[in-house]
């Protein structure tokens, strides 16, 4: 039987360096790695490129990479709620590349697949166009975009069983399954970890075969990032 279940979020990070491209999962502070974060700034490797949706809070999620300057640059698509990332990137200190949602969502599936590359009409037109080849399809213009290269891709999922089979739950399943096999190393933490067999095969969203590494995450704190409630009569 394939087993990919690691003891801990330790051994699931072996082989992290300086330098390197790391996928992350989430949107917002929505289904992002928790754990792994937390491992991350705790092992002071610096010098990263770091490819998602946004850059979490200031402190929490990868805004804590943020602020012990362990990032060099992010791919990303929304500066968001994030005053340190949106500090750094004025003032120089942080190399960004900032990307349509939709891109950077095809960019990891097309790593996923194995796609080199893909074309899209989103940017046409403007900075984002800037030196990348174009093409004419159906009377419209598209953008020439290369599938992203990471070494490792850390994902954040709601069941999950040995074999890396994984369930995603609400608005965790957003960039999460894009980026599982996006990477040379794929990293899944999990709220829980079930035996093979366990789960439903209609509703597995993403197959093991996508999946290097799995472990039982811990102390989830699930933060909202803008709490909105019903003001009283």
């Amino acid at each position: 039987m394939i087993n990919k279940q690691v003891a801990n979020v330790s051994e699931a990070l072996k082989g992290i360096a300086d330098n390197m491209t790391f996928m992350c999962g989430g949107f917002g502070l929505s289904g992002i790695p928790e754990n792994a974060i937390a491992a991350l700034v705790k092992s002071e490797i610096s010098g990263l490129t770091c490819i998602s949706n946004n850059a979490g809070v200031d402190d929490f999620g990868l805004g804590q990479l943020l602020h012990k300057r362990q990032i060099k640059k992010m791919i990303s698509s929304y500066v968001g709620e994030n005053d340190e990332f949106e500090r750094q990137m004025l003032s120089g200190e942080l190399d960004v590349e900032l990307i349509p949602q939709g891109t950077l969502a095809e960019r990891c599936r097309a790593a996923q697949a194995g796609f080199p590359a893909i074309y899209t009409p989103a940017g046409f037109g403007t900075e984002v166009a800037e030196g990348k080849e174009t093409r004419l399809f159906d009377g419209k213009m598209h953008v020439l975009e290369y599938a992203f290269k990471a070494d490792f891709a850390f994902i954040k999922a709601w069941k999950g069983d040995a074999a890396g089979n994984l369930m995603f739950k609400g608005t965790a399943r957003n960039f999460n399954p894009n980026m599982c096999g996006a990477a040379k190393t794929t990293v899944v933490e999990v709220e829980e970890l079930v035996p093979v067999g366990t789960l439903d095969p209609n509703h597995i969203h993403i197959p093991g075969i996508f999946v290097q590494r799995i472990f039982q995450g811990a102390h989830y704190e699930k933060r909202i990032e803008q709490r909105t409630v019903r003001t009283k009569n």
